[in-house]
C-alpha cells in the first residue's frame, strides 16, 4: 500500500502542478504578478510570473508522497525543503522586489545547509567548490528562464533522466522524487509553452536549478552516478549560461543585470521564435539526457567519447549561433 502511494507522487505532482498554475493564470488570483515587458525582454505583453508556485507546490506535494510511502530519506527530503525556502524567497522577490545581496544570502546559507545533511566527505575546497556549483546552478537556471517554454521543458528532459538512471541504480525514491519533479515541469509546461500565459519567475527557476544540483549530489552520494551524469544531463543549460556570464565578464559588463545575449536568446532574436527555440533546446536537452543515461552502463573509455561527443556538439552549435548573430547584427545596421 505505501509503495503504491509513492508511485502515484508523480500523477499527484502533475496534477496539483497544473491546478496551481491555472489558477495563477486568472487575473483575480492573488498571485497574479505580471511580468512587465522592457528592453531586456523577449515577450510584448504583460504576462503573469508566478507559475513557479504550481511547480513548487507540484513537486512538494508529490514528494510528500514518497515520504509516506517510506521511500523518502533525509537528503531527499532536505533538497525538497530547500527548494521551498528558495521559492519562498523568489516568490517575495516576484511580488515586491529583494535586493540581490539579500536573495544570494538565502541560496548560500541553503546550499550549506544542505551540504551539511548530506554529510558530503572531501577536503574543504571540494566542500567549497560543491556550496558554489548549488548556488550557480540556481542562478543560471533562472538566468535562462527567459524565452516560452524553455525552462519548464527543460527541467521535464533534465529530471527525466534522473528518473531513469536512479530507477536502474535502484534508488527508487530518488527516482520517484526526480520523476516527480518531472512531472510538476509538465503541469506548468501546459501553460508556458508558446504563447506562453504564464512565466515561471523566481519561485520556480531557482529552485529548480538548486534541485539539479541538490538531486545530482544525492545521486553521487548514493552511488546511483557520478558527478559528471548530472553536468552533462543539464550541459545545454550549464554551457550557456556559464559561456555568456565569462563572456560578459570578460567584456567588462556587469554580469548582474538583464541582458539578451544568451544563445537562446539570440535564436529568438534572429527570427526562429520562441517554439522553434524551445524544440531546439528538447532535442538538444534529450540527446544530453539520453547519452548520460547510455554512459552510465558502459566502460571508461566509451563514456569519454560520449562525453566528448556531447561537448563537441555543443561547441559546433555554438559556434555557428555566434557566427551567424554576427552576420544577423552587420545586416541589421546595414541601411
Amino acid at each position: 500500500m505505501r509503495e503504491l502511494m509513492a508511485l502515484l507522487a508523480p500523477v499527484l505532482a502533475f496534477a496539483v502542478a497544473w491546478g496551481v498554475t491555472r489558477v495563477c493564470c486568472r487575473p483575480g488570483s492573488w498571485l497574479y504578478f505580471l511580468d512587465q515587458p522592457n528592453a531586456r525582454s523577449l515577450h510584448v505583453t504583460p504576462t503573469p510570473r508566478t507559475g513557479g508556485v504550481g511547480v513548487m507546490a507540484g513537486l512538494l506535494a508529490g514528494g510528500v508522497l514518497v515520504g509516506v510511502g517510506g521511500l523518502g530519506d533525509l537528503p531527499l527530503g532536505a533538497a525538497l525543503a530547500g527548494a521551498g525556502g528558495l521559492a519562498l524567497v523568489g516568490l517575495a522577490d516576484d511580488r515586491v522586489g529583494l535586493s540581490a545581496r539579500l536573495r544570494l544570502l538565502a541560496q548560500v546559507l541553503v546550499a550549506g545547509g544542505y551540504l551539511a545533511l548530506l554529510g558530503t566527505s572531501g577536503a574543504w575546497l571540494e566542500v567549497l567548490a560543491l556550496g558554489v556549483g548549488l548556488v550557480w546552478m540556481g542562478n543560471l537556471y533562472n538566468f535562462m528562464d527567459g524565452s516560452d517554454g524553455l525552462a519548464g521543458g527543460m527541467a521535464l528532459i533534465g529530471f527525466s533522466a534522473f528518473a531513469v538512471a536512479a530507477a536502474l541504480a535502484g534508488e527508487e525514491g530518488l527516482a520517484l522524487v526526480s520523476a516527480g519533479v518531472a512531472a510538476a515541469a509538465a503541469g506548468f509546461l501546459v501553460f508556458n509553452f508558446h504563447p506562453a500565459r504564464i512565466f515561471m519567475g523566481d519561485a520556480g527557476s531557482v529552485p529548480l536549478g538548486f534541485l539539479a544540483g541538490a538531486l545530482g549530489l544525492a545521486g553521487r552520494e548514493s552511488g546511483a552516478w557520478p558527478l559528471w551524469f548530472p553536468l552533462l544531463v543539464f550541459a545545454p543549460f550549464i554551457l550557456d549560461a556559464t559561456v555568456t556570464l565569462l563572456r560578459r565578464a570578460l567584456r567588462g559588463e556587469r554580469v548582474w543585470e538583464a541582458h539578451r545575449s544568451h544563445y537562446y536568446q539570440r535564436l529568438v532574436q534572429m527570427g526562429l521564435g520562441h517554439r522553434r527555440t524551445a524544440l531546439l533546446a528538447y532535442a538538444l536537452m534529450a540527446g544530453s539526457g539520453v547519452g548520460a543515461v547510455l554512459a552510465l552502463s558502459v566502460g571508461f573509455s566509451l563514456q569519454c567519447v560520449i562525453i566528448t561527443m556531447c561537448v563537441f556538439l555543443h561547441l559546433v552549435l555554438g559556434y555557428r549561433i555566434d557566427t551567424a548573430w554576427r552576420r544577423h547584427r552587420i545586416g541589421a545596421q546595414t541601411p
